[in-house]
């Protein structure tokens, strides 16, 4: 059985939610130190910051796998290098990009890729959990659907950034010259939701099955 950790009215939070948690924290405190610019940072970590938020608001009714919340966590940390440095300037991939005599710092597909990637498994996880549908391919057919609109969104996003912001907003879109740079991110996110079925799905399904079998009638677990 998994630790836990004790708070009000009976419910329980397991101790691996309260160190993701922290993490999280510490990740986005560390980004907010001495970045490139509060601009750029404030753009970039914004989503992490909203959906964590959205997370604790919902926590006591619906909580997700931890699998999942790994994830997020992840996602958000990429999110926070991205704010810390830009994504056109982090330095792993300024040296892979002068190691391997490539055109561009790649950290941005990185990005895209987790934007494609993670929500995929959020949707799956909800559409599985309320029942949505009956058929399997209904379901991956709406999660891809769910990442290419969140990648539309974001790209509208940067765009009225860049509309507001001029060139105070050019760190921040990262095209680095790049013409097709806004439909090869969300290639890459559709890239990244095509594969998270195959590469994920059957080790979703068991963190699922845990789940429901450790809190069989507990109230976050919506069905």
């Amino acid at each position: 059985m998994a630790t836990t950790v004790p708070v009000l009215e009976g419910e329980s939070i397991p101790r691996s939610h309260v160190i993701l948690l922290l993490i999280w924290a510490v990740w986005l405190v560390w980004s907010a130190i001495h970045p490139h610019d509060y601009l750029t940072w404030t753009l970039e970590v914004f989503p992490g910051v909203l959906g964590m938020a959205a997370l604790l608001a919902i926590y006591n009714r619906f909580r997700f796998t931890t699998l999942l919340y790994a994830l997020i966590v992840i996602h958000c940390g990429i999110l926070f290098i991205g704010g810390h440095y830009t994504y056109a300037e982090v330095p792993l991939f300024n040296w892979i990009r002068d190691r391997f005599h490539l055109m561009r710092n790649d950290y941005d597909r990185v990005g895209h890729f987790a934007q494609g990637f993670v929500p995929y498994l959020i949707a799956r996880e909800v559409s599985i959990r309320r029942r949505v549908f009956t058929s399997r391919g209904w379901r991956i057919f709406f999660c891809i659907g769910v990442c290419l609109a969140i990648s539309a969104l974001y790209e509208l996003f940067e765009w009225q950034s860049a509309v507001i912001g001029g060139s105070s907003a050019d760190a921040f879109l990262g095209t680095q010259g790049d013409p097709w740079d806004t439909q090869e991110d969300m290639a890459t996110a559709l890239v990244a939701a095509c594969l998270a079925e195959p590469v994920m799905g059957r080790i979703h399904d068991r963190a699922l099955n845990a789940l429901r079998a450790n809190a069989p009638g507990d109230a976050s677990l919506m069905r």
